[in-house]
This record gives structure tokens, sequence and C-alpha cells, in this order.
């Protein structure tokens, strides 16, 4: 498998309604590596080098991450409903694992999930999503992304991207989201991720 290198933000500022994966200000980056995974189900599968799977019995889904333009965003309403719709999709794909809110331990896994709308961003706006991030969602296109992190050290053991569904937001008041379409897009990645945690935790 071919490596790759990338940062892992440690520490970073949190601007205003935005997720917590995005910075603005310093930060204090280390270097990781990671290794492509080659006929994944998604589009992008990365394992960090040396990542061990086999301690991890738990997961901890953190609240998900959502980054719009900051001229072509929903409504904070719509936002919440958005990282509702994903978090029940997800939480209904995890059945025989044992899903834990906020509590770090040897054997927990945290989740990370973010979406990722670059579809009307612009440079300003890509520049303020973290490198990793970045590097990862394609500019032009809405792009979900997962992280599966050690809960108490927080280093990042693998990342996973997919941009296969792209659903319609309310990005202006004639513009109204398609929420169909949000669950739909939402219960496909949820497919998907399950079949990534599978292959990672070896259920």
């Amino acid at each position: 498998m071919l490596a790759i290198r990338c940062s892992t933000t440690r520490q970073y500022c949190l601007p205003i309604l935005l997720a917590s994966l995005f910075i603005t200000g310093c930060s204090t980056t280390t270097t990781q590596s990671f290794n492509v995974v080659k006929d994944s189900k998604v589009e992008t599968s990365l394992i960090a080098v040396g990542a061990d799977f086999s301690k991890y019995d738990r997961l901890d889904a953190e609240e998900m991450g959502i980054f719009f333009p900051a001229d072509a965003a929903p409504s904070v309403q719509d936002q919440e409903r958005i990282r509702q719709i994903f978090r029940e999709a997800f939480l209904s794909r995890l059945d025989g694992y044992e899903v834990v809110q906020g509590q770090d331990g040897p054997t927990t896994l945290r989740v990370q999930a973010t979406l990722v709308d670059f579809r009307n961003a612009s440079a300003k706006d890509i520049m303020s999503v973290r490198r990793e991030l970045r590097d990862m969602a394609k500019p032009g296109v809405l792009m979900f992304l997962m992280e599966l992190k050690d809960s108490r050290t927080g280093d990042v053991l693998a990342r996973a991207a997919d941009s296969a569904a792209a659903p319609t937001f309310s990005t202006s008041a004639g513009v109204p989201t398609d929420w169909t379409a949000v669950e739909e897009a939402a219960a496909h990645w949820a497919g998907l991720f399950r079949q990534f945690v599978d292959e990672n935790l070896n259920k």
C-alpha cells in the first residue's frame, strides 16, 4: 500500500457557528503517516501506519461537524435537523457494537463525522477548514468524512471520505432543503461507514 503524509491538528481555535473540526488561528501539529486502502467501498480510505484496532470494543460517536460556505449556509434549525438525521441513521446501523457517549477509555474508539459542502465555497471558505479536510474534500463537491480516533490520545487511526451523494440544502429563501434526499444520503453513508468499521474492527 502507498504511504502518504498527513497532519493531525491537536489544538485549534473555534470560529463562531463552525463545527469543532475547523480552525481559524494558529495550531500545533504533528505529522502522521497513513496507508491508502485499496478496493475500499468509499472513495478515499486511509489507515494510520501501525494502527491496531484489536483492542477496541466500543464506539463513542461525537456530534457531527458541518461546514457550509459563509454565503450559502442553511439556517441553524436546518443544520440541527441535518445533524439529527445523520446521527439517527448512523446509530441505527451500529447494531452489534457497544455505543457510549462521552466516555474515554482504553478500549473506546471515538468516531467523528463531518459534512463539508464545497459546492459554493470561495477560496477563503476552503482555507478556513483544517489541512486534513482540505486535502480530502474536493473543491466544488459535497463530501462526507469520517475519522476514527483513540479516545484517550486523540490519535487519528483512520479516515474515510465519500462524495457519492449530494442532497440539496436550503442556501437561500427560494431553495428548500430536500429532506428526502438528506435522509437517503445519510442512509447511504451510514451503510458505507458500517462496512468501513466492520473491515477495520474485524466484526
